[in-house]
């Protein structure tokens, strides 16, 4: 049997009425289409990756930059959101330090920087430190496949001014004016900081848009060293035929960069959650994924993966169904009497 036709049948043919598991069967049937093949279990992993961002000296966050490491360390220490997270649906996770702030580091050690540079005064990392950023995330996802055999990958990240980044390399993207995609961050409302968020963002972007030849001189120029190690490893997973899930805001964006430089990965990106900031929709649609195709609306703004964790709880649970649900085969059903036909 033609796999596709295979995959239909294991959904279709369960005993229930057609699609009326909604956006949990389309992305179920997205997974299975990615692996190429069945696998009756899902074994995820789920990295996230830690950098501070230069841009944070323009006043565009609620929050100290110390706390990328402080809460870097949470996660590794079992105590972050993330990890609690993580432990309670048993998926195992890595804490990757591309790039704090800090003498200290947390997690495994791949710092590229201590840190970008302020986009509005440099280009916000070096060619080497893309390279070697982009190189990170790559192996990273290697390890995640090779050493603990992962079949399904998913993607986080912790770093105060991130969104500041996020929208930064958006903005240039696609020429979406910054009041439109730009928002509050993690932490409660602030017009004020907004409004910063949106004048950095433009005069970022505009300071060095003569460089803007290709997405990676985007990332490079305004981005943050997490979003290039995400994107990276989103193209990792493409070439390796291995499905991902995409969280919030930063790795939509990262998302959107990875499906513009390799058209093939919008066939393995899930989504999980719609984050709040205004930008996600748009993020989105530039990997081909609607808004309403996004089963998890909560109105959430953590980041970490937090979102994509809670996707994965669910795509183990469709799993576990499709495998063990009575067939619609094994059901012996009488034919109906001519007179229930002629009703009809």
């Amino acid at each position: 049997m033609d796999y596709r036709l295979a995959v239909e049948d294991l959904i279709d043919g369960a005993a229930k009425p057609p699609n009326s598991l909604g956006l949990l069967e389309k992305i179920f049937k997205k997974m299975l289409l990615a692996w190429g093949t069945m696998h009756p279990e899902i074994k995820p992993y789920h990295l996230i990756f830690a950098a501070d961002n230069g841009v944070v000296e323009e006043g565009v966050v609620n929050f100290p930059a110390e706390i990328t490491y402080l809460q870097a360390q949470n996660m590794v220490d079992g105590r972050a959101t993330i990890s609690c997270f993580c432990s309670a649906n048993q998926v195992p996770y890595s804490v990757i330090d591309i790039g704090i702030n800090n003498q200290r580091t947390a997690g495994i050690n791949r710092r590229v920087a201590f840190g970008t540079k302020n986009f509005m005064k440099a280009e916000a990392m070096t060619a080497a430190e893309f390279a070697q950023a982009w190189q990170v995330g790559q192996e990273m996802v290697d390890y995640a496949i090779t050493t603990h055999g992962a079949n399904l990958v998913s993607f986080g990240e912790m770093g105060i001014g991130n969104t500041t980044t996020s929208s930064a390399v958006l903005h240039a993207m696609t020429g979406i004016l910054p009041e439109f995609v730009v928002g509050y961050g993690a932490g409660l409302p602030n017009s004020d900081v907004a409004k910063k968020k949106c004048s950095v963002v433009a005069k970022g972007v505009e300071r060095h848009k003569e460089t803007f030849t290709r997405i990676e001189d985007i990332l490079r120029c305004v981005g943050g060293l997490d979003i290039v190690a995400i994107c990276a490893g989103m193209t990792e997973c493409a070439r390796r035929k291995t499905p991902f899930v995409i969280d919030g805001f930063i790795t939509a964006v990262a998302f959107a960069c990875a499906a513009r430089i390799d058209k093939n990965v919008e066939q393995y990106g899930l989504p999980s959650h719609m984050s709040r900031e205004p930008g996600m929709s748009y993020a989105m649609l530039l990997g081909n994924i609607l808004a309403d195709d996004v089963p998890i609306r909560a109105s959430m703004a953590l980041g970490e993966g937090t979102g994509a964790i809670l996707m994965i709880a669910m795509l183990k649970t469709m799993t576990f169904a499709m495998y063990n649900t009575a067939r619609l085969s094994d059901f012996a059903l009488s034919a109906p009497d001519s007179q229930q036909l002629e009703a009809i």
